[in-house]
This record gives C-alpha cells, structure tokens and sequence, in this order.
C-alpha cells in the first residue's frame, strides 16, 4: 500500500508550489494569491521504488467560523485525519504566526508523525529561520525551497524512511474518467459530494467557489472511477480574470483527460448559449456525453415539460445522450447516472465486426440508396471499424465524396440502433477504392499503335 501525505499550513505557504514537485506535475494552480486551493487535490509521488500519495488543501485557518475559508478548513482537516503523515508547511521569510500555533496545537493532536517544512528560505540564514519555529514544540524541521528544491528530497526521504513495505496498489480492470462540467453555480460539487457519499470537496453558495480540477477515485460494486470536479465555464468575454482564465483551461484540459463528459444543468434557469460552448469542447475531442438536470425537485408538471421542450430544440445535436433528471442536494437519480455513465463508456469502446458492420450498411443502402450526383450515384462495397473513442465507421466504395451529410445522418442513426449505441458520438469516414488501372501505361490502346500492330506479320521460320 502506499502511503498518504497530507500537506497542511495557513495560505500562501507554497504548499501547491510544493505538491508539483513531489508529484512531478502541474496539476495544482499556483499564483502568488492567498486561499487559491480550496479542496483537496490528490497527487502520486515517487521515490525510487516507493510510490505514495500527497494530499494538497487549502489554507488552513482555524480561527473563521464561518464562510468558504471555514470550508477550506474543514477540507483540511480531513486530508489530515486520512494521512500517514502530515508535512506542516510554514513560511520562512515571514516567520512564526499566532495561527501557526494553532494549527501546531492541531496537529499534536493527532498522534502521526509531523514534518516542518519552513519553505521560501532561499538567500536567508538557514539557521535563523528555523529557530524561529522551535517554540512549536515539534521535532522534525526542515528547511527549503519549493520553488527552487532546495531541500525538498531529504524532506521527502526522511517522511518515507517511516513507513516499511510500501508497494504499488495493483490495477484492477478498466476504469472510467468522467468530468463534470457546466456553468457555475449549477451544482456540480454537491453532485461529487453526493456520488463519493462524503463532502469531498467545498461547497459554498458562491459562484466560481471551485477554482481548480479536483480528481477523485472511488468504487461502485467491481467498477473503478475518476470523476473529475471541475470550475464553472463562464462565456469568453465575462472570464476577465486571470485566476479565473487559468480555471476555464483547467476545465477544459480536465474534459480532454476524460472519457465521459457529464453536463449539468440548472432546471431553474434556462439553457444558455454557454451550455452548448461547453457541449462544443466535449463534441471536438470526440467524448461520450451525459447530461444531468439538476434541481429537479420542486417543479411542477407544467415546468418539467417546457424544460424536456427546451432541451430537445436547443440541445438538438445532442440527440445520441443519455438524459438524467436529477436532485444533487436530495440523492436522487445520482445511482441511474452513474448508469448512464457506465453506457456511454461502453459504447464509446464497442468493438465492430467487419461481417455485421458491412451487413447493416447494405440493408440500410437497400432501404434508401444514397441521391445521385449527376450521372453517378455513390456506390457502397463495405464497411470497418477505424478506431474506439469515439467509434469510427470506415465506407469503402465509389464516388463516396458526393455523399449528402443528411444520408451520412440516417446512416449514423441506423448503426446507433442496430448496435445500441447511446451516449457517444459516432464518426463515419468515406474511402474511395483504388482504380487499379490508373497508373497502368494506357499506350497499347493509340489508335497508330494498334494500327501498327495489326499491319505487321508474323515472322515464319523453316526447317532445312
């Protein structure tokens, strides 16, 4: 098993500076902004042979009661309830504050092994920083630099010299990543929160309250999960500022990394230009997509019909998704979503066989043939699959490029329905067949030539 390392300490110690380099990565947001991490943000880190997991939170202040920093708190304070080992993060420069204390008292409490890491210590006396915190009463101290890594491997070695046996956790069949996206404020944390059955990340009445993508593993029966909290997308010219920019690409990199893409909506406000901006980010990578109503409950008859109206006409081209009609805050429907999930990722890496695909082509061409372009009409020989993820339908034949996008739509529905496909776009491509004469030397066909050839006799030859 690997452990698990929580970083702790009051904001604008470094601690995300310091989750990307143990974890090697870019994962967390890092600006010189106080409270920018907010929920907890798991990572793997290695060390030689020895994997572990770091736990990045927010910063931690003890001393709110109330608000979305007493939220951060809170977060916090689980990542420390579920660690190994706690590597309590201080600033070097600034020195020892009132709330350092407190959070020491804190972690005193918990009886695991705690780390010091007195951090942005590059160009100060070393010795002078650290006895700054010694009052703290904690032993292990060490100090670094985040930015620069000074430091940072004996802290990490020393953290890990405590825990014996440690080994990689062995992967058990195929999991599913899926993102949740849509506006802000639309309730796509409570639905996270509600799906892992915990408050695993802050929830505020706030909008743009999730500021990065937050990856989370979980387990339903046999199956494995990511799902992938993400910040609200907002349209291009609201998204002003600069934290909030790096959010939106955030975002949108978490839809890229994952298979499923789960839109929320609000059933309280109309769908807005954005949601199909968001839906467009999904449809480009070629991802499965499931939609989610949330807020469902306390709507009368009349409002959900116009809802389910609304959705048809202006969510059109989305006809191939799965749609659930939900209550994130009152669990309900959450269980037939992640059904819908489960769907759609299979029909995403479904497995054509040649043979059948072929078969469906022809029926379908005998049912409707495509129109002619001028004097031809397309000509369909066979059909392959080209690829998973979406899946890719491969038509070979003739005079293919004449081919109408509404008859390449009516072949679409048709392979959708004899496959069952739901939840996932399906691309189909055309291949025109080779002549096999066009390169061939067309000589013996001049009309001199043949002339030619018709005049000349055959030689005779005679035995003596």
């Amino acid at each position: 098993m690997k452990p698990t390392i929580a970083l702790v300490g009051r904001p604008n110690v470094g601690k995300s500076t310091l989750f990307n380099r143990l974890t090697r990565s870019r994962d967390a947001l890092v600006a010189d902004f106080p409270g920018l991490t907010r929920d907890r943000h798991y990572g793997i880190g290695r060390v030689g042979h020895k994997p572990y997991i770091l736990v990045d939170t927010g910063g931690f202040e003890p001393l709110i009661d109330n608000g979305v920093m007493f939220e951060m708190a809170r977060q916090s304070e689980q990542a420390t309830y579920e660690a190994d080992a706690v590597i309590f993060m201080v600033d070097g420069r600034g020195g020892m504050t009132p709330q350092d204390r407190i959070i020491a008292n804190k972690l005193r409490q918990l009886n695991k092994p705690i780390y010091v890491a007195i951090n942005k210590v590059e160009g100060v006396d070393k010795i002078i920083a650290v006895s700054d915190f010694y009052e703290l009463g904690l032993e292990n101290m060490y100090p670094l630099s985040a930015t620069h890594g000074d430091g940072v491997h004996k802290l990490i070695d020393d953290v890990l010299r405590g825990f014996k046996n440690v080994t990689e956790d062995e992967e058990q069949g195929d999991k599913i990543t899926f993102a949740v996206v849509g506006r802000p404020n639309v309730g796509k944390s409570t639905l996270v929160n509600t799906i892992l059955g915990e408050e695993r990340v802050v929830v505020f009445d706030e909008a743009g309250t999730t500021r990065d993508s937050i990856y989370i593993d979980f387990e339903r029966g046999e199956q494995k999960y990511t799902i992938i909290d993400t910040a609200g997308i907002r349209r291009k010219g609201r998204v002003t500022d600069k934290l909030e920019k790096f959010s939106v690409l955030k975002a949108i990199q978490a839809i890229s990394e994952a298979q499923v893409v789960v839109l929320v909506l609000d059933a309280h406000l109309d769908i807005a230009e954005q949601d199909a901006t968001i839906v467009g980010y999904a449809l480009e990578a070629g991802k499965s997509i499931v939609v989610a109503i949330n807020k469902w409950d306390n709507l009368n008859d009349d409002q959900r019909l116009k809802i389910k109206s609304d959705l048809k006409e202006k969510l059109h081209f989305l006809d191939f998704a799965k749609y659930n009609y939900i209550s994130a805050l009152y669990k309900k429907g959450t269980n037939d979503l992640l059904d819908s999930i489960a769907a759609a990722y299979t029909s995403a890496f479904v497995k054509f066989s040649t043979p059948k695909l072929t078969r469906v082509l022809k029926e379908a061409v005998d049912r409707q043939p495509p129109t002619f372009k001028g004097n031809f009409r397309p000509k369909m020989r066979y059909a392959h699959q080209g690829g998973s993820n979406p899946p890719i339908v491969v038509i070979h034949g003739n005079s293919l490029l004449s081919v109408q996008q509404a008859y390449t739509k009516y072949l679409e529905r048709s392979f959708r329905k004899v496959f069952d496909l739901v939840g996932t776009p399906l691309r189909i491509e055309y291949k025109n067949s080779d002549n096999p004469f066009e390169t061939k030397s067309n000589d013996f066909l001049k009309p001199g030539l043949v002339q030619k050839q018709k005049m000349s006799k055959p030689t005779v030859r005679y035995k003596k």
